[in-house]
């Protein structure tokens, strides 16, 4: 398990995600926990820790935009309470919901990744010296922030699959510019999302906490390192396109598992 979180915030964070994509699998089908609010709060702790590691290396080189940044945000935050309410209201329905979304999250992000990879080979991207090249499209950079946020909360991911595109689409920016400003993002919506769903919900997941500190504790620390050093590196040793590719396979393995399940509460 260790390992498994730290190869996943390594990989996730040259691409401005946090990891719930895998995170949330991750501790479902390999740790064994059933998708309930007590998963999506640990995945979120996860995934902040990936965005606090990855976030800070990919300012420091200059990689965000703070305009566009304050502009989503605003969208963001009350997206990730929205998707909060929708957790405590669906209740022991979550299980169904969540790999239904997570299904139609996963199909989304392969394709516009691998439209992402085919813009990047056919020289389209622009250069990815922090600058913005379009005038914010406030309206609908808002918009597209507040379906990161609800997705964040309701599927326990940082939401960063949502994020980098909107920003890319709606704000102008460049390819590394777009991840740091994700990541900055997620630095302030996860742990609103955190702090909503723990206080929100039943004193079960209070508690389960509180008598596993290795989970609560430790493995977002693991978490961190692991992000720290794959943004160190993949900013400067691997291509976008490399680590897209590689983050293309495994999304499509989560994928088949989510579809097997649908396909086994169906028969």
């Amino acid at each position: 398990m260790t390992v498994g979180v730290f190869l996943v915030a390594f990989m996730f964070a040259p691409i401005g995600m946090g990891g719930g994509m895998l995170f949330a699998p991750l501790l479902h089908y390999v740790a064994g926990w059933p998708i309930d609010g007590t998963l999506l709060a640990m995945s979120l702790t996860l995934t902040w820790a990936v965005s606090i590691g990855s976030g800070l290396r990919h300012r420091r080189k200059g990689y965000h935009n703070d305009e566009a940044t304050k502009v989503a945000l605003s969208g963001a935050l009350l997206g990730a309470l929205l998707g909060v309410a929708i957790v405590n209201v669906l209740g022991s329905g979550l299980d169904a919901v969540f790999k239904v979304l997570s299904i139609v999250m996963l199909v989304w992000a392969l394709v516009k990744t691998k439209r992402k990879i085919e813009r990047e080979l056919h020289g389209a991207e622009g250069d990815e010296d922090g600058t913005q090249v379009a005038k914010i499209q406030t309206l609908h950079l808002r918009m597209g922030a507040g379906v990161g946020g609800a997705l964040s909360s309701v599927l326990g991911v940082g939401a960063g699959v949502i994020y980098v595109p909107v920003l890319q689409q709606n704000a102008g920016l460049d390819a590394r510019s777009s991840i740091g400003s994700s990541l900055a993002i997620m630095m302030l919506v996860v742990p609103v999302a955190i702090l909503t769903l723990l206080m929100t919900s039943d004193a079960g997941i209070v508690s389960t906490f509180a008598n596993q500190p290795w989970w609560f504790f430790a493995l977002p620390f693991v978490a961190y390192l692991g992000a720290t050093s794959g943004a160190t590196f993949g900013i400067t040793k691997i291509s976008t396109e490399n680590i897209m590719k590689v983050f293309m396979a495994l999304v499509a393995i989560v994928l088949v598992r989510y579809v097997a399940d649908i396909a086994g509460l169906m028969l």
